[in-house]
């Protein structure tokens, strides 16, 4: 059995979405594929790409990002709303949200947001970053610290789970230090909206063999104190330079533990 990793595929663009379209339908039979948010805001592309993929795959897992949680029209009443829905849809096309298991490898999805720990947002940021202007939450989550401490609270009773490997994922970054160093000083003004250090103590005390990542758009593999902390963003058609543009083997259960990492 292999694990391929991808987040961040944005099917809104439509070379992204052949891409989904097209992949093998055999190759893949006997493998697990974890999906770490941002598909795509709207729920027909979601099912199509979901349904494409379990086609492939002998099992899909998915943890939603903040587009997955975008309200655009009245079809749903908050952000809230709309996560209870994606996760519906995924039960319906059989991809796993909850623990999954297969062959000795518990995989742990690991809700989250971001709550500005990793900085405050600047006044440009506020204006520009689309959440805050298409997300809707209720009355008593209305601060991001919030939205944040409530998908962690959906964590606790996954942090004790063990096997002979652990892999977790999330969409949002657990640690700021898994950014390369390399990042530009303009470019990290989004730092403040790309995670949180409360998620970082979740996936320490879960204590995985591997965490995989998505949101930032930046691939990336990392060993972090004992853990391999792995990003493989599909991301924006222009975005080749940071994106592999392909699926990215995490672990192979013939090979030693992070062979492919």
């Amino acid at each position: 059995m292999r694990v391929f990793a991808v987040s961040d595929i944005h099917v809104d663009y439509a070379e992204n979405l052949n891409w989904v379209l097209d992949l093998d339908r055999t190759a893949y039979k006997d493998d697990v594929l974890i999906l770490a948010g941002d598909i795509s805001d709207r729920m027909p592309l979601l099912e199509q790409v979901f349904r494409s993929l379990q086609e492939s795959f002998r099992a899909v897992l998915f943890v939603p990002g903040n587009h997955e949680l975008w309200v655009r029209d009245k079809d749903f009443s908050c952000s809230l709303d709309k996560f209870e829905a994606v996760a519906k849809l995924c039960s319906r096309c059989g991809v796993h949200t909850e623990i999954h298991e297969e062959e000795g490898v518990s995989f742990v999805p690991l809700y989250s947001w971001y709550d500005f720990s990793f900085g405050e947002p600047d006044k440009n940021l506020k204006l520009a970053w689309r959440d805050f202007h298409v997300c809707s939450w209720p009355a008593h989550m209305q601060e991001s610290h919030k939205v944040s401490e409530y998908f962690l609270s959906l964590n606790s009773p996954r942090l004790n789970t063990k096997n002979n490997a652990v892999i977790s994922f999330s969409h949002f970054l657990p640690r700021i230090d898994v950014m390369p160093e390399k990042i530009p000083l303009e470019r990290r003004a989004v730092y403040p909206v790309l995670g949180s250090e409360k998620l970082g103590a979740q996936v320490k005390q879960l204590n995985p063999d591997i965490h995989v990542y998505g949101h930032s758009h930046v691939n990336q593999s990392i060993e972090l104190d004992n853990i391999r902390y792995i990003n493989n963003a599909f991301a924006y058609p222009k975005e080749s330079r940071i994106a592999r543009k392909k699926l990215h083997c995490i672990y192979d259960n013939t090979k030693p533990m992070n062979a492919n990492a």
